[in-house]
């Protein structure tokens, strides 16, 4: 009979720099196995081809992964100009070649014109989903499903460096944004198609990609008996954007029964994290009408 792992309720964010290769779900896969945790989730899908940041929620952080995964990102890809392929990226069949004569003035010049909101049609090698499939697997199969345009937001792009027909471009932008369809739609604006060759996610949701660790180095820790858990950021870090309220022990106690309580008059309106006179992270509350009520409470060592 095989021995198993008992799982632990562990509680944080781990943020992982996602190796080229892994799928967001094998690196998720493997994080959960190596702290032996018993509930996990990841913030937002990384292709195999990209690297970089990938916050990770364990236990009680799954109640929040959300609000990591809507949130703004920045990635630094690396593009081929002069050739486009089946795919958009590196893993495809080569399409069509063409000259490239411009130069980085004019490619900045192009990449500001990307600024603000942008209309996108998804790529067929994604993995949106439409009739319970992901639309890369109807690709594979030489099948074309219409995608339905959508808006996204570029807010900041800027090249940083530009050699050869290959430029590192730095983009933040919108959840939902698909960086190699940008990077095709810049080249077909250049005149000369391109295709991504490389992206690196470097910030998501205030997370920043300096404060990773890879899973080289998580899996050493772990054979060296290093605790993992000094590796996490708190439960609350995921929504550390919201303003913070203290309740005292009578609200804490009714707030934890899942009743409303009254709101101090200095509360903002809207979402609140909660904490308790010892500041303790109860959840994240919706304050209106002078009142507080729960919306996703934690599990505290209290209760």
């Amino acid at each position: 009979m095989q021995y198993r792992r008992p799982k632990k309720n562990i509680d944080g964010i781990l943020l992982l720099d996602k190796p080229l290769g892994f799928s967001s779900n094998q690196a998720l896969q493997k994080v959960k196995h190596l702290f032996q945790a018993a509930k996990a989730g990841h913030t937002g899908t990384l292709d195999p081809l990209a690297t970089g940041l990938l916050p990770i929620c364990l236990g009680e952080a799954t109640k929040f992964a959300q609000y990591v995964t809507d949130a703004d990102k920045t990635y630094i890809a690396t593009v081929k100009f002069g050739a486009t392929t089946t795919t958009g990226d590196a893993e495809g069949e080569l399409l069509n070649q063409f000259p490239v004569t411009f130069d980085i003035q004019t490619l900045k010049n192009t990449c500001q014109t990307f600024l603000g909101e942008v209309t996108q049609i998804p790529p067929m090698y994604s993995a949106l989903k439409f009739e319970g499939k992901a639309l890369y697997e109807y690709a594979r199969a030489g099948v074309e499903i219409e995608r339905k345009a959508r808006q996204v937001t570029i807010t900041k792009i800027s090249v940083d460096n530009f050699s050869n027909e290959i430029a590192t471009i730095s983009v933040s932008c919108s959840k939902g944004t698909y960086i190699r369809t940008l990077a095709e739609d810049i080249g077909n604006a250049l005149g000369c198609g391109a295709h991504l060759i490389g992206l690196r996610r470097t910030e998501t949701a205030g997370f920043q990609i300096l404060k990773s660790i890879t899973l080289e180095n998580l899996i050493e820790q772990h054979t060296q008996n290093i605790s993992l858990q000094t590796l996490l950021h708190p439960v609350d870090a995921a929504i550390a954007n919201f303003p913070a309220v203290h309740l005292d022990k009578t609200a804490t106690l009714q707030l934890s029964q899942g009743q409303s309580v009254k709101a101090s008059s200095n509360f903002p309106i809207g979402e609140v994290r909660a904490y308790d006179e010892e500041h303790q992270f109860l959840g994240l509350c919706q304050c209106e009408n002078g009142k507080i009520s729960p919306k996703r409470l934690v599990r505290t060592s209290k209760n």
